[in-house]
């Protein structure tokens, strides 16, 4: 079945309310803190103060004896156990052929810490209340030592990691320098930005929490985890850290609130808990608080850049030139690698027909948390740079925003890009063009009048992103440093009275997989939707998979699914034959009902499925009984998703308050299973990306190396008064290799919105000076920026 014959079919395409949202709206969720188990005790983490100090002694004799303490375990207490540290799950080859620098990552400290944050021992009590208790009688010597946290002084600062002495862990480089520098050398126009992509925490409304447990009878572990991709999650766990047989393993991720890529990882406090859950052979619950969350998860993007574009003089993109500084934090998270390399300079031909593009990227070590994939992870970084250069290549130029876009967009597909990628689909005109009638470009000019008369600034700015979902294939991303597949797996299970239960390797977390899964097999399979379950998130049940992350699921799991019930066809229409005494080659399925060509002879999906386990109606020697069905699917290819987004600000010159008064969104997800999940997923990605643009930002201390905005009071998340009411529409140009002729959804609105804001903020105050500064752009940044203009 193709991509148009399936989105032709009942239930695709329609807003079926979530069947998850029942149990979350009536408090009938199950996340990892709610579980109980028999024999429970809890573990605190003791954190390095210091963003880096060589550890001299810890003294744990106080903590060990006070009350409720079952025991503390430090670093020492992990090497003589031979627990390894955390692995990094993407290798990057630097352009001398050296592989990347890969420092130990131990899960409790052993001899230094390197970041406010830093787990340095671990207390486990009776209870949480007296493990907290313990956790402040632990005595630590410190000797503190100077710390870097702005990734462009991380190459003079002290050395984090012996392994690493220039705090320098790769360069990588795509593209052909010398042919790019030879175009710049003769193009009529040359653009220049530097630009800084400022740090983020992901904030999930769940913090991570997690469960270790142990079953002596039996020798095996389970581990319970707020995390998005179980199985990778336990092949780290058992083949990386703790070397245990695999099957002795179960990881249950049960409903998780929210991850945003920081629930991809393994972190410490997993490992820590499943170990200390066999020493002390008790069950060990750790959940962090608001405040340990910002310290302790992975962050998001922090890039510092310097871009370059080439034109002729008629505006027509020739090259592009980029250099960026990545941080990588203290350690190597688990995929940290791929994200300023293969998700971020492969997308720096974003819609643009660029004939020459040539990125180079230093990763650096600093004193800061380790940073990893966040919501876009490397796409939203370069369509930040990329969109707020080509916007400043129309300033230069004298070319409306849409212009300077519209003579550089591509035309003709597949399109082959110099960096690597290969678009299958799309309509980059038509998403610009419906953009544009959307947001009311020809009204904008009187709308800046009226802005005017109100002594305000209004200004519009456009992003037209692209990104690549569901990374693809394994043995390309194995080529290019991969250190795992990236296929995903669906089984089917048929019960004889016609309902159908579904287990995915892919993994639910806000995105509405129960629903979207079921409407596929539902309208597959011509049975109702309350007749499909779906099962994810627990590696003793569902078969092994990749997780979700990198808007994969439904391009990528729902595919594995398809071709699952391409097998329960093919078996279903071999005993619907028989029940019709015809040949199965004659018989066709539709809507639930199998029939035999150019007869009125029929047999319903209920009934086939029933036969299927009482089988007295068909020989067994010739089909074993049953219907269920498993397949594993590898993409081709990635999916690429696009769009043109358009946003409208005022801004007040005397505060520099800047409000978002219009947001319009046209994005082309190949076709839509279900239009309101849709909309859900841009109306948060907006909210996300606009948050970033105007309010979060992640500051470190230069000098100590404290986080500066470890709380809600100083790290601002946007609310629901900060936003507009969103205009939002879809084109679709189906995915042309897989079978549901999807892309991905989750990530474009954290990807195309931040430039599309901060392009709208500086259109109001060119008229003032303002031509640049970095997100977000705060009342005091605006303001600033004003002033310093009035100065010049």
């Amino acid at each position: 079945m193709g991509a148009s014959d399936f989105v032709n079919l009942p239930n695709i395409g329609t807003s079926v309310r979530r069947k998850e949202d029942y149990r979350f709206l009536t408090g009938g969720g199950q996340y990892t803190d709610d579980i109980t188990l028999a024999s429970q005790s809890y573990a605190v983490f003791v954190r390095s103060p210091h963003a880096h100090a060589k550890i001299n002694s810890i003294n744990t004799a106080a903590a060990k004896a006070a009350p409720g303490v079952l025991d503390v375990f430090i670093g020492e207490d992990v090497a003589a156990d031979k627990i390894n540290g955390l692995p990094c799950g993407w290798l990057i080859t630097s352009t001398d052929g050296t592989p990347m620098k890969e420092p130990p990552h131990p899960i409790l400290a052993q001899g230094k810490v390197r970041y406010v944050g830093d787990h340095v021992a671990m207390v486990v009590a009776e209870t949480q209340e007296q493990a907290k208790n313990a956790a402040e009688l632990v005595e630590v010597d410190y000797d503190v030592l100077s710390a870097v946290v702005r990734v462009t002084d991380a190459a003079k600062a002290a050395a984090l990691h012996d392994a690493a002495p220039d705090n320098h862990c790769y360069k990588w480089a795509i593209g052909d320098k010398a042919q790019v520098d030879a175009v710049f050398a003769k193009a009529a126009h040359v653009t220049k930005l530097d630009l800084t992509n400022n740090r983020l925490v992901p904030n999930a409304m769940e913090p991570r929490a997690v469960i270790g447990s142990y079953n002596r009878a039996s020798d095996e572990y389970t581990l319970y985890v707020s995390n998005q991709n179980p199985h990778v999650e336990r092949l780290l766990l058992t083949a990386f850290v703790m070397g245990l047989p695999e099957h002795k393993v179960r990881v249950i991720a049960p409903d998780v609130g929210g991850g945003f890529g920081s629930k991809i990882y393994l972190y410490a406090e997993d490992v820590c808990l499943t170990w200390a859950s066999k020493k002390l052979n008790r069950n060990i619950k750790w959940t962090a608080d608001r405040s340990e969350a910002f310290v302790s998860d992975a962050h998001g993007r922090d890039h510092s850049s310097h871009a370059e574009m080439a034109l002729d003089k008629d505006g027509k993109f020739l090259a592009l030139r980029v250099h960026t500084d990545a941080n990588m934090g203290a350690y190597l998270s688990t995929f940290a690698p791929a994200v300023p390399t293969i998700l971020y300079a492969t997308l720096l031909a974003g819609q643009y027909t660029t004939p020459q593009i040539y990125v180079e990227v230093d990763a650096w070590f600093t004193n800061t948390a380790p940073v990893d994939a966040y919501r876009g992870a490397g796409r939203p970084e370069a369509t930040y740079l990329l969109e707020r250069l080509v916007t400043r290549c129309g300033w230069e130029l004298g070319l409306a925003q849409d212009e300077i876009r519209r003579r550089n967009l591509v035309k003709d597909f597949p399109y082959q890009t110099p960096v690597a990628l290969q678009y299958d689909v799309g309509d980059f005109h038509a998403l610009l063009k419906r953009g544009n009638e959307l947001a009311d470009v020809a009204g904008f000019e009187k709308r800046k009048t009226a802005s005017a008369t109100k002594g305000l600034l209004r200004g519009m700015g456009y992003s037209c992103y692209i990104e690549a979902c569901g990374l693809a294939p394994s043995n390309i991303a194995g080529a290019l440093g991969a250190r795992a597949g990236l296929f995903e797996c669906g089984e089917v299970r048929v019960h004889p009275t016609g309902s159908v239960t579904v287990f995915t390797g892919s993994h639910s977390h806000g995105q509405g997989h129960e629903t979207t899964f079921a409407q596929v097999v539902a309208a597959r399979l011509g049975i109702s939707v309350d007749q499909v379950d779906v099962v994810h998130g627990d590696t003793g049940r569902v078969p092994f998979g990749m997780g979700t992350y990198g808007s994969r699921s439904l391009a990528v799991g729902g595919t594995a699914i398809m071709k699952a019930l391409d097998k329960i066809e093919t078996k279903a229409k071999k005993i619907a034959a028989h029940l019709m005494e015809a040949s199965d080659a004659d018989v066709e399925f539709a809507n639930g009902e199998f029939t035999i060509k150019g007869t009125d002879k029929k047999v319903t999906f209920g009934q086939v499925a029933l036969t299927a386990y009482v089988p007295h109606n068909y020989p067994l020697d010739k089909l074993e009984p049953g219907l269920n069905e498993t397949a594993f699917y590898d993409p081709t290819n990635f999916t690429f998703p696009a769009g043109t987004y358009i946003c409208e600000v005022e801004v007040d010159p005397a505060t520099g308050v800047v409000r978002v008064d219009r947001f319009t969104a046209v994005d082309d997800f190949g076709n839509i299973i279900n239009p309101m999940i849709v909309e859900g997923q841009v109306h948060g990605g907006l909210v996300q990306g606009i948050g970033q643009a105007l309010l979060e930002n992640c500051v470190y201390d230069p000098e100590s190396g404290q986080l500066l905005t470890g709380s809600l009071m100083d790290y601002a998340l946007p609310r629901a008064d900060d936003m507009p009411t969103f205009k939002l529409d879809t084109l679709c140009t189906p995915c042309s290799h897989n079978p549901l002729g999807a892309k991905g959804c989750g990530e474009a609105g954290a990807i195309g919105s931040p430039p599309a804001v901060i392009n709208a903020v500086l259109d109001a105050l060119k008229p003032l000076g303002v031509i640049d500064f970095d997100m977000p752009a705060s009342p005091s940044r605006v303001w600033e920026a004003i002033q310093s203009a009035k100065k010049q």
